[in-house]
């Protein structure tokens, strides 16, 4: 909780700032290409967030205490977005992030004509930390730190060693490939996956299980080829192997890595998606495999191929654009009663 102001003022609302958000002006604390007014901004905020007083920030940061109320202010009245007085490119935004809030929470909670609900008002209540986590991941994508690598991250799992009941019949002249639509089961695999996304290149690393305990590893495996001299950034789900108290152990002990999630159901924010989709298009989802250490080296021989020739991903979506989407979208659905 924040202390009140020297006397003469009225008692201020607390300040408090959220994982995504914590991170974001960490980072831009952090970055050398940050203006030093949006600096001073985020570090303004960091402190308060702490629980000093308008004055103790005055202080330590050595600024006038009408310069902490203005950024105190902005900061509670439109969260990150307050922080930043550049004019954006192009026409300017009409849409809010507390425009958003709304929207989303309305369609969520709101139950539509001739249907039960939207969804849980558990989902609803997340609507705030969706748009923090929205333009921390897309953040990282159009503006990343300097001296720090941002890897997208997540685990393929259940990939199955697919052995077909039948052959593949080659595609002949007016007569396209024949497969048959039956299997023999084999086994299944996981693929844990780090995509670079300066430069496309994977790390990846297969096991058989899927816990918090092959994550660990897989980070250790990210801490010994990541050079020593860069922060990691890593974006991934909140699936719970990444949030165990191990894993929180084991990131307490590495400092120089960074979790960043992305919102619940948006998979599609992580670009390590993008590369699953063309692993399993242009590998697995022709290939025979009649062992799981055959489907294994196959997938090893394919991420060693991709590495040869990575290609990135580009992001080119920001996070205004994406938010006024899903206000669109919301907005839609909820007038239609679908």
């Amino acid at each position: 909780m924040v202390g009140c102001e020297s006397s003469g003022f009225p008692k201020i609302p607390p300040l408090s700032v959220t994982d995504a958000q914590r991170a974001a002006l960490e980072g831009w604390v952090r970055r050398r290409t940050t203006a030093q007014a949006l600096a001073l901004r985020s570090r303004i905020v960091l402190e308060c967030a702490e629980g000093h007083s308008i004055m103790e920030v005055s202080r330590r940061l050595r600024v006038t205490a009408d310069t902490v109320r203005t950024w105190r202010r902005r900061f509670l009245e439109r969260g990150l977005d307050g922080l930043c007085d550049d004019p954006r490119p192009g026409v300017p935004r009409t849409i809010t992030d507390a425009d958003v809030e709304r929207v989303i929470v309305k369609t969520l909670e709101e139950t539509p004509k001739n249907a039960t609900h939207w969804s849980t008002r558990s989902m609803a209540a997340a609507t705030p930390l969706f748009i923090d986590k929205v333009r921390d991941v897309v953040g990282l994508y159009l503006d990343p730190p300097e001296k720090a690598l941002v890897l997208c991250v997540d685990e393929k799992s259940q990939i199955q060693a697919l052995d077909r009941s039948q052959p593949v019949l080659p595609m002949m002249p007016g007569v396209p490939e024949r497969r048959s639509h039956d299997y023999v089961r084999a086994g299944t695999t996981t693929l844990f996956a780090a995509l670079e996304v300066a430069t496309g290149k994977v790390i990846g690393s297969l096991h058989r299980r899927h816990r918090a305990a092959e994550f660990k590893k897989f980070l250790a495996k990210l801490d010994k080829e990541v050079p020593a001299g860069l922060q990691v950034h890593l974006i991934l789900d909140n699936y719970a192997t990444h949030t165990t108290p191990d894993i929180k152990k084991w990131l307490l002990a590495h400092p120089r890595f960074h979790l960043h999630f992305t919102p619940t159901s948006a998979s599609w924010l992580n670009l390590v998606e993008r590369w699953f989709a063309e692993l399993a298009q242009k590998k697995l989802k022709r290939g025979v495999h009649r062992s799981v250490q055959a489907l294994e080296r196959d997938i090893r021989s394919w991420l060693a191929d991709w590495n040869e020739n990575p290609r990135p991903f580009v992001w080119t979506k920001t996070a205004d654009e994406i938010l006024d989407k899903v206000t669109a979208y919301c907005r839609r659905i909820s007038d239609s009663g679908h």
